[in-house]
């Protein structure tokens, strides 16, 4: 009971008396809820490998129409975080519709190994092909292995499918994931540059896409070159550039061409790690507007338009986030987020349209860049690590092959193997776990019996990794490197996937006059809180497995 209730000694009986006592008076008229009118088009931005200091640090470089923009007329939540510990951008584009973590919505990572020991790919479904494209085994045509419905599939039962869903990517993940169970999806396709859809969403194109790939708009970009957007100077607190070979240059300018002199397959896959992509991919979101008409719908019901840029995550996994490239790379895509967000105020009108802008993941720096600024950085290459580890334990148990398998960060062990030998399963974890411990780099070993006990309340980096757990479908151990080290064979280049901050820190930005109130927000926030925050503003139910909170701090 509050402490002002009742428990006043100069309160008399009479006095408690009178006061319960029945009073006549008008009732107060109903003062009427505002509520704005829903948006005519959500538009859900998805930059692939973006870490928030990225954007940070360069914003003062910024055009005023795009990045800039979102920051001073929209919500900015400089602390937002992919909160789950294995940052790749399957799980991460996964997170952001769903509003869940893997342990629930399935999506354990770009890959994982099946109980048979088959290599799973994240959308691959063999019941569908691309339309009009060559479909290989792995290739992403469904949202199958998705466990937990969307924030589109919630709009479109809600209106009676009325609500139009469509997803573009540069990735086929990028876009399955979110285009949910229910919308559809349309994805770069390397050996073509054109974007395609698969059977699972429908039989054949609709007209609007073979008169967008009639333009062969993919093929303007031949021979001419990525060039520097910005003065020398702007990019004097950049990472040298890498030394150039006769192979591959590494540096500015990029020319694209084929090896066969006209485009082609080798031509459409350099597009990728570049602004082209990038710019092709809404280009075609802007053929999807038109086409299906997404902000004008004739009901009058929400659509939503789900856009992932995949060409900052390929340079900076070929260059790192210290490099000039990725530094002019994000400005360009500065400058084409304005072009069309000037289009969208012409086609639709700003004022109609509620934009969201996330990352899937952020990126560590390069392990040489992190070795010269005195770090403990390196690359672990994983094929040695589980060797030594299977020549461990067989030599401890007088057992051999109790590693079935690997995919880092997930070790799969043989229980048949274990159970066969009279063996201890906890007793066979811990002797890996203690194994990998006293490796050079790796900073925490979680086993099954740990997650499946509930390990969360040991710390942070044990939240996160316990989050990205399924029971089901993850492997026997988890295994962290330490901060700055990665998991990878190669010798060059930049990766992400771990619980740390610069994996996890992305930005969110969110925008539209009506119902966002503009200002930094500085606190605590997650990935998983768009979906919940979207549904408040749409009057949606949330997805089933949505495990965000509403960011009521930045609703109007």
């Amino acid at each position: 009971m509050p402490r002002h209730a009742w428990t006043h000694p100069a309160i008399s009986l009479f006095t408690c008396a009178a006061l319960l006592a029945p009073v006549a008076y008008a009732a107060p008229k109903p003062v009427p809820i505002q509520i704005a009118a829903a948006p005519k088009l959500v538009v859900v931005m998805v930059i692939d490998g973006l870490p928030a200091e990225q954007l940070q640090r360069y914003r003062g470089q910024f055009g005023q129409g795009g990045l800039r923009r979102l920051m001073e007329q929209g919500a900015s939540f400089t602390n937002a975080h992919q909160a789950h510990g294995i940052t790749v951008t399957a799980i991460g584009h996964t997170a952001v519709l769903s509003g869940a973590y893997p342990y629930r919505h399935g999506i354990i990572g770009n890959n994982w190994i099946d109980a048979k020991g088959r290599l799973v790919y994240c959308t691959e479904d063999a019941r569908y092909r691309y339309i009009g494209e060559e479909t290989t085994e792995h290739d992403g045509t469904s949202p199958a292995l998705l466990r937990v419905d969307t924030l589109g599939d919630q709009l479109r039962y809600a209106s009676g499918n009325r609500s139009k869903v469509v997803a573009v990517s540069g990735k086929d993940r990028g876009a399955i994931l979110l285009a949910g169970k229910t919308g559809t999806a349309y994805m770069f396709m390397d050996k073509t540059g054109d974007f395609a859809s698969s059977t699972y969403y429908m039989n054949e194109h609709p007209a609007w896409v073979e008169r967008y790939k009639a333009a062969k708009p993919q093929d303007r970009y031949y021979a001419k070159s990525w060039k520097p957007l910005l003065a020398d100077s702007a990019y004097a607190d950049d990472a040298p550039d890498p030394a150039p070979s006769l192979k591959s240059p590494n540096r500015f300018p990029f020319t694209f061409y084929s090896e066969s002199g006209a485009p082609s397959s080798d031509y459409y896959t350099r597009l990728k790690a570049s602004p082209a992509v990038d710019e092709l991919t809404l280009d075609f979101a802007r053929a999807a507007i038109e086409g299906e008409g997404l902000g004008s719908n004739a009901s009058g019901a929400t659509d939503l338009l789900g856009i992932s840029l995949s060409g900052h995550d390929y340079v900076n996994h070929a260059y790192g986030p210290e490099s000039r490239m990725s530094h002019d790379h994000l400005q360009q895509i500065d400058r084409q987020i304005a072009a069309f967000f000037s289009y969208l105020d012409k086609r639709i009108g700003m004022d109609n349209v509620l934009v969201v802008l996330t990352a899937d993941h952020g990126f560590a720096n390069t392990a040489e860049f992190s070795q010269g600024r005195h770090m403990d950085a390196a690359r672990i290459d994983p094929k040695p690590l589980m060797a030594k580890l299977e020549a461990a334990l067989a030599e401890r148990f007088r057992v051999a092959g109790l590693v079935r398998n690997s995919y880092l960060p997930e070790v799969y062990l043989d229980y048949a193997a274990i159970e066969r030998n009279k063996l201890s399963r906890a007793e066979v974890e811990d002797a890996a776990a203690r194994f990998l411990l006293a490796q050079p780099g790796i900073a925490e070993v979680f086993t099954r019996t740990q997650m499946e006990a509930g390990i969360a309340s040991k710390s942070r980096l044990a939240a996160l990794m316990q989050r990205a757990w399924n029971r089901e479908l993850s492997g026997d151990l988890m295994v962290v490197a330490a901060p700055y080290t990665s998991f990878g064979s190669g010798d060059s280049g930049a990766t992400h996937g771990t619980p740390y901050n610069y994996d996890t820190n992305v930005p969110l930005l969110m925008m539209g006059g009506r119902w966002i109130r503009p200002g930094a927000q500085a606190q605590y926030t997650e990935v998983v809180d768009i979906a919940p925050t979207l549904a408040q503003i749409l009057h949606l139910r949330p997805p089933a497995a949505a495990e965000g909170r509403v960011l009521t701090e930045a609703l109007r």
